[in-house]
């Protein structure tokens, strides 16, 4: 069996995210902690990258933000996004590698966002969710579960705009593996997106190997 090394030519640029505020569930905006506490950096080094740790990107604390309706806590998910934008560009134009560690799935606006602006982009999306929401087909209006259909163009316009106006993907660069639970609308959201997906009876029919090859080709 052929193996590929690890490109070791790009300095790996770790950015955290400690966002929880896409979600109502406490405890995601720990992540960068418990994973820079687990030794990523070594494990990095250990593989052969150059590693730049770049800190936290600044993120207001759910407790002191006041409660809202309709899109929970909307400014500071893309006041925080917008800085990860700027991170992730800085960071290609550097000719570094970024590698965001959150926090929910709404930072993915701003980390998918500020990678594509620098360059054409392909995204393998793993989620048991479409995370395909928009305003009007969220049960809960929580951010966590519209960052992918933002990217392309739907929703809501402070995060379709993000950073520069308009979708940041083309449907046809994106591949959802391992959805398994969609809200009814999503469903349909996706279904006429022309994303490519592979559910979880998919994956279990075919395995994940075939699944993921498949992934890779579509690029």
């Amino acid at each position: 069996m052929q193996t590929t090394k690890p490109d070791t030519t790009k300095t790996i640029s770790i950015i955290g995210v400690p966002l929880d505020l896409g979600q109502s569930r406490r405890g995601v905006d720990m992540g960068p902690s418990a994973l820079r506490y687990a030794g990523l950096d070594d494990r990095l080094r250990r593989l052969g990258h150059q590693v730049a740790d770049n800190g936290n990107i600044n993120v207001p604390v759910r407790d002191t933000l006041p409660a809202e309706g309709g899109l929970a806590f909307l400014p500071a998910v893309v006041q925080a996004c917008e800085a990860m934008y700027q991170a992730g560009h800085k960071a290609i134009g550097a000719g570094h590698l970024p590698l965001f560690l959150g926090g929910d799935h709404s930072i993915a606006v701003g980390t998918v966002g500020g990678v594509s602006h620098a360059e054409p982009t392909g995204l393998i999306w793993v989620d048991a969710h479409g995370d395909f929401n928009t305003p009007e087909s969220s049960p809960s209006g929580n951010l966590h579960g519209m960052p992918l259909a933002a990217l392309l163009g739907l929703g809501a316009p402070e995060l379709v705009n993000l950073g520069r106006p308009g979708p940041k993907l083309a449907p046809a660069d994106v591949v959802l593996i391992g959805v398994r639970d969609l809200d009814e609308a999503e469903r349909s959201l996706l279904r006429t997106s022309g994303v490519k997906v592979y559910t979880m009876r998919e994956i279990d029919a075919r395995g994940m190997a075939a699944v993921a090859s498949e992934a890779l080709v579509h690029f």
